[in-house]
């Protein structure tokens, strides 16, 4: 301890002689918290200014690469989202928009052709662009195939152009009298349906 003053410790505290005067904390304290005060302020004042700078130049050069922590007046990709919008994009992302599609002809077949239609036909199935409808009867069969194009066109308004491309139109099914893996051949049933 031959360099250092009296008083003085080797971790920078101050240790009272038994000359001095003055209590140990009456004039070093208050000088001890002024500094602190002064190097908090100017710490304060230093990032501050360094966050004004980031946002001139954000501002300047669009996008940074750091994200921002609020969301701010405008629309953000954060914000609460419609269940629509996030369920269409999913489908985006994960290839199932065709099917998705498919099963939207197929669900909403009342609301896209009419209820007078759909009264007398069913969607069976839709692959590939082919909508598979079966009919009551063979006389709606027949008005099914005439009305082609226009069921067409009217899908491809609702739903998308390519979605449907054409219709097959399919007749009433008959019961079968097949029963169990072994049948005889014969006549069979007639066509006495429809």
């Amino acid at each position: 301890m031959s360099g250092e003053p009296s008083g003085a410790t080797r971790s920078g505290g101050f240790v009272p002689t038994p000359g001095d005067d003055a209590p140990p904390t009456a004039g070093r304290g208050s000088d001890i918290a002024r500094e602190a005060l002064r190097a908090a302020r100017e710490a304060s004042a230093e990032r501050s200014a360094q966050r004004a700078t980031e946002r001139r130049g954000t501002r300047s050069s669009g996008r940074s690469g750091r994200r921002r922590r609020w969301s701010g007046p405008g629309p953000d990709d954060r914000d609460p989202q419609l269940l629509g919008r996030i369920a269409s994009r999913v489908s985006l992302d994960r290839g199932w928009s065709p099917r998705l599609t498919d099963a939207t002809v197929l669900g909403r077949w009342p609301q896209l052709v009419g209820a007078d239609i759909a009264d007398h036909c069913t969607p069976v199935s839709l692959r590939d662009g082919e909508l598979v409808l079966q009919a009551e009867s063979t006389a709606w069969a027949t008005q099914l195939r005439t009305l082609q194009r226009q069921l067409l066109v009217r899908l491809a308004g609702a739903v998308g152009k390519d979605v449907v491309r054409r219709i097959r139109v399919v007749g009433p099914s008959a019961p079968t009298w097949r029963h169990g893996p072994r049948t005889v051949r014969g006549r069979g049933p007639r066509d006495t349906y429809g």
